[in-house]
């Protein structure tokens, strides 16, 4: 997998970011592993030290394995003023879930981040791409239910 992904992107320190993320979305767990962090190291000729602080600075990636759907909810105070802290109760309610955890079947993992830059829409969560605001707890039972292939 890395030699085709490093086969994009030239060995320069500029390219870090890109080859992190691409590594990151093909695993299956979604995440950087070690193995990960020492082909990039030797490939751009960089520090390991270096790498994990790139990884450890940005939460958009992880160092540990994560499930295949990552429900990111903003905690941004307009999200929050608009009752994200409901929509986390819910979710970990509806998931039998902690915050940075992954669903025992692998489905979902639960984190929370600063800000998805749609606050008109607050509060708001992002699972993988899709972004879904004006969230309700009653909101929260379908969008599972729908990711889970079981819509009603």
């Amino acid at each position: 997998m890395y030699k085709q992904i490093f086969n994009k992107y030239s060995p320069e320190k500029e390219n870090l970011i890109y080859i992190l993320h691409e590594i990151q979305d093909n695993h299956p767990q979604q995440y950087i592993s070690e193995d990960a962090v020492t082909e990039v190291s030797e490939y751009i000729n960089v520090p390991r030290a270096h790498i994990y602080g790139v990884l450890t600075f940005y939460t958009m990636f992880s160092t540990k394995p994560r499930g295949k759907n990552i429900i990111r909810l903003c905690e941004s105070p307009p999200c929050f003023l608009k009752g994200s802290e409901n929509i986390l109760k819910k979710l970990r309610e509806t998931l039998d879930l902690g915050l940075n955890k992954t669903t025992k079947d692998g489905m979902f993992t639960l984190e929370l981040c600063a800000c998805l830059g749609v606050c008109g829409n607050a509060p708001v969560m992002m699972i993988n791409e899709d972004v879904y605001g004006n969230l309700t707890e009653d909101k929260i039972d379908t969008i599972i239910n729908k990711i889970k292939g079981e819509a009603k």
